[in-house]
């Protein structure tokens, strides 16, 4: 139980509501189509065991991070709990990590010739021959580009040894509907799936989910919308609010007309204020960018954020409040039902992936709904 003296602020996780939003994304699927969940970064920040446990009960059995640590880490919490799964690691095979792709029994993608190579080598000498193929079809970020994908096709018994499980690339624009890269990086992703030879294929992030059945395939890899950010802008989906945030108001005070708040003086009181200090800052990831500029709830009355943000504090101005529902302990709605991730993310100047992914070791965190 979180003790609520101690606690600063408290971050409250709805497993429950994070089941509904992977059923809704399962829901989008033909029965033939595998829906996986991407689990890097802690889970996108809400905690990788509840997270991917809960995941593993709704029938999740599919998970890909982008790091060993963390197929590492996921493996030994899934053996914990008794679960089994594939883990795809989407960073690749760096040379002298071969053994633990071995020993934890994890799944490489291999993003270029050089990957390949050095896998098929390994392939051959320990019977570990599972490999997904990822190819670039527009992020030049991962994947075989197109002089690669020349000589991988010129060439296939680079592959030897290798059983790939799928062939994957990564859509740009998805969260842009109306995006012309979508169709182009499909039809560019089909040629090459046909030029290689390769029939089972991974293309759709969450927003390529929700773009139709075509760009499904057999598996897909939502992440983002499991959590409860909306995948694609402008438009409200059934993706429900994952978090819940709040932080402790540790004193309020009242200032004069012109009175100054935080570094710098930022803000000059337009009249007498009554003002009320939180105890999060960016220390717990609540974004600097949001002084003068954020705002919290307090029941359903909104409060803007006055001055910078410090590193342990905010401070808000409670002045339309009547004094008795403000006072030291009061508990101040930072993300919630009133202001989405992506509504806090927008003021920040930022994405919910950010918001998410930054959320601090220092809130007191509540989970409910967990196995």
């Amino acid at each position: 139980m979180i003790d609520t003296n101690r606690a600063g602020a408290i971050l409250t996780v709805d497993l429950n509501t994070l089941a509904k939003n992977y059923a809704f994304l399962k829901g989008q699927l033909s029965g033939g189509t595998i829906c996986a969940a991407v689990v890097k970064s802690d889970a996108y920040g809400l905690g990788l065991e509840p997270v991917a446990i809960r995941l593993a009960d709704e029938g999740c059995n599919s998970f890909f991070v982008a790091l060993m640590e963390e197929a590492i880490s996921l493996r030994t919490i899934l053996k914990q709990h008794n679960k089994e799964a594939e883990i795809y690691l989407l960073n690749g095979v760096v040379e002298g990590s071969e053994s633990d792709f071995d020993h934890f029994d994890i799944t490489p993608v291999l993003n270029s010739v050089a990957e390949i190579e050095r896998w098929s080598s390994h392939a051959k000498k320990s019977g570990n021959r599972k490999g997904i193929l990822n190819i670039d079809t527009g992020m030049s970020r991962l994947g075989l580009d197109t002089r690669e994908l020349d000589t991988f096709a010129e060439k296939p018994e680079l592959a030897d040894g290798i059983e790939i499980s799928y062939v994957m690339s990564h859509l740009a624009c998805a969260d842009d509907r109306t995006s012309a890269m979508n169709p182009g990086q499909r039809s560019l992703f089909d040629e090459y799936r046909i030029r290689l030879g390769l029939k089972k294929a991974s293309f759709a992030n969450s927003a390529g989910i929700l773009l139709g059945p075509e760009y499904h395939y057999n598996l897909v890899r939502p992440g983002a919308a499991i959590y409860g950010i909306q995948p694609i802008t402008n438009e409200i989906n059934k993706i429900l609010q994952v978090i819940n945030l709040k932080g402790k108001i540790l004193q309020t005070r009242t200032v004069d007309t012109g009175g100054t708040v935080g570094y710098g003086a930022t803000y000059q009181a337009p009249r007498t204020s009554r003002l009320a200090t939180a105890a999060v800052g960016y220390g717990d990831g609540y974004f600097r960018t949001l002084g003068n500029r954020g705002f919290g709830y307090i029941g359903t009355t909104r409060v803007p954020v006055v001055g910078r943000v410090s590193m342990d504090l905010i401070t808000f101005d409670v002045t339309d409040l009547p004094e008795h529902e403000v006072v030291p302990g009061t508990m101040i709605e930072l993300i919630g039902p009133h202001y989405s991730v992506d509504k806090l993310a927008e003021d920040a100047g930022t994405i919910g992936y950010e918001i998410l992914t930054g959320l601090g070791a220092r809130y007191s965190r509540n989970y409910i709904g967990s196995p």
